[in-house]
Parts: structure tokens; C-alpha cells; sequence
């Protein structure tokens, strides 16, 4: 993939999904009765901008972020619009939804990508070489409805039932054709160590089965980022191996040789990575300021917005080190051995 191609489908990527994150910080800033003084996409110095009422719209030299900076957000205001003044439950809501944007389109992406790719069935699409099923009979559009004595409704079901079998013996799989049931036996074919019955299935496009594996798909991704993140703090997994935006531009040009498709199933894990790693209890995170919501609500006015906001000062130097750090091991990574 050239590499110009590569940086213009990567901050395409980054500028939407911080986009979409910012967009869940400012629509919700002025439902809740939140002065918006800038809504900005990239960060640095300003390209362009345009007011319109009390907020500021504005585009950045930088396509590495974005903000909303709402009135008494990082600073003490008293102005009864600000940040500062409203209840926790309106600041929790306005924090969160950020997350929340970016979860929603992680889950729609996913839903496209399972539609693209389409739903495996239970009917014969085509067979592995050297299947021992196709010698024995059975013909591509057939509909697998029982392996031995086991029923097959979905695609999911042969698995199991081929994992009840005895490997090595001979299988009975019985096949809807032409509206009766014929019986192929056969023995499984072995292939690197594992026993198949040697088809794939064909893929069919339902649109409810599509929504349903795509929440299902962005649920199974959430599970493994969270057993990343426990690895990470148990010494599993090294800090070395995380990557920052060098590394997601890398993975963006791997995505793009492979098809389009795969660019958006890129574009859905990060997004669903902005979400998880946005709503982690650290300061300067949404997930940290939830946290300082949450503290403050219980303690009352032991923690002053001043405090707060040092507090998050402290954790924005903190990510900022952690970002050098990550970008510093993805040009060793990713950049340094193409010049060698």
C-alpha cells in the first residue's frame, strides 16, 4: 500500500473516531445546559475556525485529537452554565458519553463487517481438498441437519457435534437435498493435527443474524482488550508491545493490502479501544474524572475543583510521558527496520 494512501486512510480514521468521541462530550454538554466555548477536531495550532453562538467550531494542524472544552471543565467558573455547577448525575452522563460514542460505532462497524462477510449456514458451500465427504457424496447446497445423533441448526452446532465423535471412526452426517434427507458417511479428514469433516459453509447475508454476531463480535473483542489490560498490570504482557499512533498507521497500510473490509474492522477494535482504554480510573481519562465524580459526591466538598483539576493535570503529563514512551518503541519497531 502506498504510504501516502496509507497516512490519508489513517487520519481519516482518527479524525472520525475522535470525532464521533468529542461529539458524544458536546451533544450531551448541551443537553444537559453546558456552555461549550470550543468544539475542536486536531490539536495545536488553529488552521480554521468559525463561531457560531457562545461556541467556537475549529480545526487543528494536529490529527492526533480533538476536544469540547466546556466552561468550568479544567478551571473554577461562576458562571451558572459551567461544568463545575452542575449535578454530578448531568457530569457523569456528559463524561461517559464520549465512551459511549465510540462503543455504539464500534458495534455498528462490526454489524457492517458481519454483513460483508456474511453469516456461515448450515448449507455446503464448497469443500476442502481432499474431503472425504465430497468422495463419499455429499454435494455442495446440501443442508447439514444432524452429524451422528447430534441436531444442526446452526454452523456453531457441527463443531460440537464433532467434538462428541470418535475422530477415527466412520461419521454419519445427514443432508437435506432436493427436500429429502440422504445419509454420506465417511471417516473425518485429518489436516495439521486436527479432524475435519472438510467443507466450508456458504455464506448467506441476514440482516437480524448480522446484528446479532455484531454485538457479539464487539462483546468478544471487549472481553479480550479487558484480559490485555489484566495482563498488562500482572506482567503478562510488556508495555513494550502496546502501540501508539506509529503503530496504528503500520496496522492501517497491513489492513489496507488486505481489503477494505479489514480497514473497517480495524476502525471498530480502535474505537472500541478508545472506549475501554477512555473509561480506565486514571486521571485526565473520562474514567478518571468519573471516578473524582463519584469521590466528590461521597465526600462532599473534601476535594475542591481546584484539587480536581490538578489532579488531572498531573494525569495528562502522565499520559503524555506514557505516549512518548509507546511512540519511541513503535519507530523502533516499525520505522527503524526499513531503513536497515
Amino acid at each position: 500500500m502506498n504510504l501516502a494512501v496509507t497516512i490519508i486512510i489513517g487520519v481519516i480514521m482518527f479524525c472520525l473516531l475522535i470525532l464521533l468521541h468529542e461529539f458524544g462530550h458536546f451533544a450531551t454538554a448541551k443537553l444537559c445546559g453546558v456552555k461549550v466555548n470550543e468544539f475542536s477536531l486536531g490539536m495545536g495550532p488553529l488552521l480554521f475556525h468559525k463561531q457560531k453562538g457562545e461556541t467556537q467550531y475549529s480545526f487543528r494542524l494536529l490529527p492526533i485529537g480533538g476536544f469540547c472544552a466546556m466552561e468550568g471543565e479544567d478551571e473554577d467558573s461562576d458562571d451558572d452554565r459551567a461544568f463545575n455547577k452542575k449535578s454530578p448525575g448531568k457530569k457523569a452522563i456528559i463524561v461517559c458519553a464520549g465512551a459511549v460514542m465510540n462503543l455504539l460505532t464500534a458495534i455498528l462497524l462490526m454489524i457492517i463487517v458481519c454483513f460483508v462477510i456474511g453469516t456461515a449456514s448450515t448449507t455446503v458451500g464448497q469443500f476442502v481438498s481432499g474431503s472425504n465427504f465430497e468422495a463419499a457424496g455429499l454435494q455442495v447446497g446440501d443442508k447439514i441437519v444432524q452429524i451422528n445423533e447430534a441436531k444442526v441448526n446452526e454452523w456453531s452446532d457441527v463443531s460440537k457435534a464433532l467434538n462428541k465423535v470418535d475422530k477415527k471412526s466412520v461419521v454419519a452426517v445427514t443432508a437435506e437435498r432436493n427436500g429429502s434427507d440422504v445419509i454420506i458417511k465417511a471417516k473425518l479428514m485429518e489436516k495439521d493435527g486436527s479432524y475435519l469433516i472438510g467443507i466450508q459453509p456458504k455464506m448467506v447475508r441476514n440482516p437480524i443474524k448480522c446484528v446479532a454476531n455484531g454485538f457479539v463480535a464487539t462483546w468478544n473483542m471487549t472481553k479480550s482488550m479487558y484480559k490485555v489490560i489484566g495482563q498488562l498490570f500482572t506482567g503478562q504482557v510488556s508495555t513494550k508491545d502496546l502501540s501508539g499512533p506509529v503503530g496504528i498507521f503500520y496496522m492501517v497500510g497491513e489492513s489496507a493490502n488486505q481489503g477494505f473490509i479489514y480497514v473497517i474492522y480495524l476502525t471498530a477494535l480502535i474505537s472500541l479501544n478508545l472506549a475501554i482504554v477512555n473509561m480506565l480510573p486514571f486521571p485526565a481519562l473520562d474514567g478518571g474524572r468519573l471516578l473524582l465524580i463519584i469521590i466528590r459526591r461521597c465526600t462532599g466538598k473534601l476535594i475542591s475543583d481546584s484539587t480536581e483539576n490538578k489532579i488531572n493535570f498531573v494525569g495528562i503529563m502522565l499520559l503524555f510521558g506514557l505516549m512518548i514512551y509507546v511512540t519511541f518503541n513503535d519507530i523502533l519497531r516499525f520505522v527503524v527496520p526499513v531503513f536497515k
